[in-house]
């Protein structure tokens, strides 16, 4: 089965929805804003950049997970799933999804955001499959660390590689969409490279190698 493999941030959705939790932290008492919000901004900053101490940034984003019940913790995120997330699904998403599943291709989300936030997110857009840096949780509490590669830059080819050894699919014939320099390494494993809305440097480098560029709106 083709896979159709899809970047989340900036490329289904209008917006960077790890950055957009800290910010609904945030906005609703859960963090202090003092203490986050500039943290938050600046790793924000790193990402763009491809500058991003990806420990660091885990260490700092999954903390606050370590405070509350997974049953809170499971109740905000539904909100703001609801609330800051849904409206910022791309106009073109639905249809580009539904174009793949015609085709019975398997879908999947790959995400450097943590799969805390990522994997509702992919269940609203009707995506069974996401792969995205596991937080470790012990004894129904999350322990402020994470399980496996962190499905950052390189480690979401690993990562990928890794489901499907596991799943007994291929990678030949693969589309995969991404807005990211950072996910320059996938983009080059795929028969199918495909930018949506590329930042300046990807963008530069799909014209250069013929690779299709689209807009989801």
């Amino acid at each position: 089965m083709t896979l159709a493999i899809f970047d989340l941030d900036h490329t289904l959705i209008n917006g960077d929805s790890d950055h957009l939790w800290g910010e609904y932290m945030v906005e609703n008492g859960i963090v202090d804003e003092q203490a986050y919000r500039q943290r938050n901004d600046l790793f924000y900053l790193d990402y763009q950049r491809g500058t991003l101490d990806n420990d660091q940034y885990l260490a700092f984003a999954l903390e606050p997970l370590t405070r509350y019940s997974i049953e809170e913790l499971h109740a905000w995120r539904a909100d703001y799933v609801e609330k800051w997330i849904k409206p910022l699904v791309a106009p073109g998403t639905a249809a580009l999804l539904d174009e793949h599943r015609a085709k019975h291709h398997e879908l999947i989300i790959i995400s450097a955001t943590n799969l805390f936030v990522s994997e509702p997110i992919g269940q609203m857009l009707g995506v069974a499959t996401v792969l995205a840096t596991e937080p470790e949780i012990i004894a129904n509490r999350y322990s402020g660390r994470f399980l496996g590669t962190p499905t950052y830059q390189e480690g979401k080819v690993t990562v990928l590689k890794e489901w499907i050894a596991d799943s007994h699919h291929q990678l030949a014939g693969a589309y995969f969409y991404s807005d990211s320099l950072n996910d320059l390494a996938l983009l080059e494993q795929v028969d199918n490279p495909i930018t949506v809305n590329p930042d300046d440097d990807l963008k530069a480098i799909a014209e250069a190698r013929n690779w299709k560029v689209i807009d989801l709106g």
